[in-house]
């Protein structure tokens, strides 16, 4: 063969491997959900993060994809034929070479690479996530362009962006093309990843603790009972044992308590309503929790420690708050977690999460050993703060404000105004931490 005729050759192979590797990533925008490629992301799979991109730019993948592979499978054709033409002289050899090349098209450009890619769906989707974006991303002029091209033979009533029309076109016909956007909305992409986090999250992390806990004794009388229900807005109460309020005895539903109001027995005993407690271990993880609870019909769980010690409770509500934000109704009257402050500082509620904190403040505040700000103050201490009292983490000055009890109320939070070099001087062994009481 003439140094042509090699040339030709290899680029027919490149052309044909082309070929297998679009059908390859075709079945994988086609197959593989968007939720499972954001899960890969959160385990930070090499890869994924185009992945992720290529599948939220759905239709737009495609198209490009479906043009090259016009294109290419084309040229290959028009490289066939050339060949045979020249290596036969005749039109036969020609067909012939088009129907060799037809038929490895369908086999190792179709039938294999789609079969491959079904089988090792992910790990194809990695591999070749990069690549695809980079080529939808080459080929989007000339995409639109033929896209373009292509409408013009579409009747108007027709109002779609392309072949590969996404949901929300074919939700909305009458939408401008211009305004279609297949990709996740901010919310949409937060809660996804928060339903993700339910696996990683333990009952500890979402419960109210035992000092906030609303419940009632079990020899309250039933005005009593009703009482905090209306003052509260709860649809279920704890009961607790008349002589030792860290015994849960049940949990008592607002709904038996009115329907004993209904029946004029005000004034009467309710005992008889209390319905046994759910207990659940600290340590739970919240993905199980949520099934346990939909799977025995009960909405409040009982949180105990590894040594049987009431530590708190958890609702279905405190779970689906986790997924979609606070969740407010007309009896909820807590102040935010979180309050700016004139001079640029944060005056934070010590519920806060740490994790949230950090996520805030873009720092690496240290999470191992609690879950809240509180805990991180007196973890870090190593006994209860005295109001006025300051602790510096990894530059950030976490003041108290407020103790209630034995417990860390609010705090403020600000930048350090110290200088490294000064603040290193007085590190401890770690050289992460240093505690030290506010003057005055």
């Amino acid at each position: 063969m003439s140094p042509t005729e090699i040339t030709f050759v290899v680029i027919a192979a490149a052309l044909l491997l082309l070929a297998a590797v679009i059908a390859a990533m075709e079945t994988v925008v086609s197959r593989l959900n968007l939720v499972r490629a954001l899960r890969l992301d959160e385990e930070q799979a090499p890869g994924a993060r185009s992945l992720v991109w290529v599948l939220e730019h759905r239709a737009t993948v495609l198209d490009a994809l479906l043009v090259v592979t016009v294109l290419g499978r084309a040229t290959l054709v028009a490289i066939a034929a050339l060949l045979g033409w020249t290596w036969t002289d005749g039109v036969l050899g020609a067909v012939v070479a088009v129907a060799l090349v037809v038929v490895l098209s369908l086999v190792l450009g179709e039938v294999v690479p789609r079969t491959v890619a079904l089988r090792y769906l992910e790990t194809t989707g990695l591999r070749l996530a990069r690549a695809t974006q980079l080529l939808s991303t080459l080929a989007f002029p000339l995409t639109r362009g033929v896209v373009a091209l292509g409408r013009v033979f579409v009747p108007r009533r027709h109002e779609v962006s392309g072949p590969h029309a996404s949901d929300d076109e074919l939700r909305a016909l009458d939408v401008d093309d211009d305004e279609q956007d297949d990709e996740l909305e901010p919310e949409e992409r937060a809660m996804i990843r928060s339903i993700f986090e339910l696996a990683d999250t333990i009952v500890r992390e979402i419960m109210v603790p035992r000092p906030d806990m609303v419940m009632v004794a079990e020899d309250a009388s039933l005005d009593e009972v009703i009482g905090v229900v209306l003052d509260r807005g709860f649809s279920r109460l704890p009961v607790h044992d008349a002589q030792d309020p860290d015994v849960v005895v049940g949990v008592v539903y607002a709904k038996d308590l009115l329907g004993r109001v209904a029946t004029g027995a005000r004034g009467g005993r309710w005992g008889d309503l209390v319905r046994p407690p759910t207990y659940v271990p600290e340590t739970k993880r919240v993905d199980d929790l949520l099934r346990d609870l939909q799977a025995a019909a009960v909405h409040l769980a009982v949180v105990v420690d590894e040594y049987g010690e009431i530590v708190g409770s958890v609702t279905i509500e405190d779970i689906l708050e986790e997924i979609v934000g606070e969740i407010v109704d007309e009896h909820d009257q807590e102040e935010p977690l979180v309050e700016p402050k004139e001079d640029g500082s944060l005056r934070i509620d010590a519920r806060l999460g740490v994790d949230d904190l950090n996520e805030i403040l873009g720092t690496e505040l240290p999470e191992e050993g609690w879950d809240t700000v509180g805990g991180l103050v007196f973890g870090t201490l190593g006994r209860v703060p005295v109001v006025g009292e300051s602790l510096e983490l990894d530059g950030i000055e976490i003041t108290v404000d407020h103790v209630q009890g034995r417990r860390v109320g609010k705090v403020t939070v600000r930048r350090s105004t110290r200088s490294r070099d000064a603040a290193g001087s007085s590190e401890d062994g770690e050289g992460r931490v240093r505690a030290a009481p506010s003057e005055g």
